[in-house]
């Protein structure tokens, strides 16, 4: 209770109510903001289901398949306040299809069938769930971390929008500057995050030094490699959507998941350090030095891991499509994993070289020279 009492200080407890207000009107808004879309967004009111249809395709893959009459109360545009009836079919699986139910907001496309108002779902109204998710994200983080929270969603937001305008610049050269702009990205992302989260600060530049270094290092390495072994065993056709050259696409791409992981590492090395030298201040640059390989080597298993269940993750369902589709491993592996896989190991490569140059950077910045 003692501990309760001393983190839940005046000073927070009117700032979570501060944020309760406002996780309250935007949800509120969200749910009422239909007037503010283009797109057509109905309400289902009612829903009649009928029974399951088995299905069996040519691999022997087996699925229900049922049928829905939903009628819907139009929100929003000219035929507001108008009911229409859709029909709707999903599977069990739901891979290409979704199951409604009454008080979904869905978007709709109308059009008139035999004198008679229709239309065609187009898919779920999702800014309510966005909405919340970004209300608890933010409430977290004030209510932990108080000034430095409200600075880290600072740096999240503005590199949103620095990425954003990134992605039109780069549609805007049609894809002939695709590395320099995002290269120039990643440094102003490293400079921007850590001058909000650390300050102007030693912390700061020895963090920030580790990042792009390390980064530069692995993809440099990687480039290397790319050119000895004539990029052999990549599939860059393999890249979905992709309508300008696909190679310096992934390169960026690339390059902005290894710098994630590589600040991440640096950051906790470099504080680390910090700490130590709070605690001793007489410790020299060799033992801060040998003490930052030990955090390195401790955490870097950890984030190698964390990176492979992103890759996992990301990769998953389309896998299990491949396979159940009658695909070999090698061709599931090549067409769905590889590109995945290169990435990853590319990210291995910034955090092992990670380790020795934040520990390096934070020594001579921190440590004193030791006496002969």
């Amino acid at each position: 209770m003692k501990i309760l009492k001393q983190w839940f200080t005046n000073k927070k407890i009117v700032i979570l109510i501060v944020l309760l207000i406002i996780g309250g009107c935007s949800m509120w808004f969200v749910n009422h903001n239909q007037m503010f879309y283009h797109d057509t967004i109905a309400k289902v009111t009612k829903v009649a289901t009928d029974k399951p249809q088995k299905q069996v395709d040519t691999f022997k893959n087996k699925d229900q398949v049922t049928q829905q009459k939903l009628t819907l109360h139009i929100l929003n545009g000219n035929k507001k306040g108008q009911d229409i009836t859709i029909k709707n079919e999903y599977s069990d699986s739901q891979a290409a299809d979704q199951k409604y139910k009454v008080n979904d907001q869905i978007f709709v496309k109308l059009h008139h069938y035999d004198g008679k108002l229709g239309g065609t779902i187009q898919g779920f109204k999702r800014d309510y769930v966005l909405v919340f998710l970004a209300w608890i994200v933010v409430c977290l983080l004030m209510m932990s971390m108080a000034f430095k929270g409200s600075m880290a969603l600072l740096s999240v937001i503005l590199n949103a929008v620095l990425f954003i305008f990134a992605v039109k610049l780069d549609l805007h050269w049609q894809g002939n500057h695709v590395m320099a702009i995002f290269g120039t990205l990643a440094v102003v992302f490293s400079v921007l995050t850590l001058l909000l989260v650390l300050g102007p600060s030693k912390r700061m530049l020895a963090t920030l030094g580790a990042t792009i270094l390390g980064t530069g290092i692995s993809i440099l390495i990687s480039l290397a490699v790319f050119a000895l072994t004539h990029e052999k065993g990549i599939y860059y056709e393999s890249m979905e959507y992709v309508t300008q050259v696909p190679r310096p696409l992934f390169l960026a791409e690339t390059l902005l998941g290894s710098l994630g992981a590589v600040m991440d590492e640096s950051t906790d090395i470099v504080a680390t350090l910090f700490e130590l030298k709070s605690i001793d201040p007489n410790i020299s640059r060799g033992q801060l030095f040998l003490s930052g390989r030990k955090v390195g080597q401790s955490i870097m298993g950890p984030l190698v891991n964390v990176l492979f269940l992103i890759f996992m993750t990301d990769t998953f369902i389309s896998t299990l499509l491949y396979i159940k589709n009658g695909n070999s491993w090698g061709y599931t592996f090549a067409m769905n994993m590889s590109l995945g896989t290169v990435q990853s190991l590319i990210s291995g490569i910034g955090i092992v070289l990670a380790i020795p140059v934040a520990s390096g950077l934070a020594a001579l910045l921190l440590g004193r020279r030791q006496s002969v």
